[in-house]
């Protein structure tokens, strides 16, 4: 059943990414990531079953490397994971430690390998009006843009799959809360000392990067592909 509810995600994301139309991508994403929320929910064990949390450390390349983590790091926190940015890689770039159950783990990797994708090509299609010494402020706010957009669309779904569980009785609410107290203490184990910060920009390309990530498909692959994640 977890491999056929996925490939639905699949076919919907493949659906949304070919067509040219405004109304039918967003329709398409609508329905992928409300899908993809609720099959969250039903892979969740029943209450009382034992789990460990996993993890996993992603290295994001330059260029961008701080605003490609960024954006794993809300589409990880949007689907239950519990995400740190852990600094320099050994080549460069910048290191995500993700946190979390098998299940949340893998809807991570799928969603954000696509999205990473999405936001260079978005990116690359953009015209700064701004004169030529304003091009980056402008592309790095518009990839926070794109990232919050994103974030708030998958928090929204994955909130409607937690609301729809709790009104059937099901216990869902406590499992949940349980499995992120049980994260956290995971992550409290490896980093018993987090500092929080807040990016900062000066560009004018939020608003455009906003209406990019509304937009946005929500992906098919996993988090391997490197190349992928090439900003340019």
């Amino acid at each position: 059943m977890r491999e056929r509810t996925l490939e639905r995600v699949r076919k919907l994301l493949a659906k949304a990414e070919r067509t040219d139309n405004e109304h039918e991508r967003a329709t398409f994403m609508a329905a992928a990531s409300a899908l993809m929320a609720k099959h969250g929910i039903d892979s969740l064990p029943p209450a009382g079953t034992r789990q460990t949390p996993g993890d996993r450390v992603v290295t994001l390349p330059n260029p961008w490397a701080r605003e490609k983590a960024r954006l794993v790091s809300l589409v990880a926190q949007a689907v239950r994971c519990r995400p740190l940015l852990v600094g320099r890689g050994a080549e460069g770039g910048q290191r995500v430690h993700v946190f979390g159950f098998a299940a949340d783990l893998e809807r991570a990797d799928l969603l954000a390998t696509s999205l990473l994708l999405q936001m260079a090509s978005g990116l690359a299609k953009v015209r700064p009006p701004e004169p030529a010494t304003a091009v980056r402020a402008y592309r790095r706010s518009w990839l926070l843009g794109f990232t919050d957009e994103v974030y708030r669309l998958l928090s929204e779904a994955e909130a409607g799959a937690e609301s729809a569980a709790a009104s059937e009785g099901t216990g869902t609410a406590l499992v949940l809360a349980d499995r992120r107290a049980e994260v956290e203490r995971v992550v409290a184990a490896h980093y018993p000392h987090i500092r929080m910060s807040v990016p900062r920009t000066s560009g004018t390309g939020y608003r455009d990067g906003v209406a990019a990530g509304r937009r946005a498909d929500l992906g098919r692959t996993g988090m391997t592909v490197a190349t992928a994640l090439e900003l340019t």
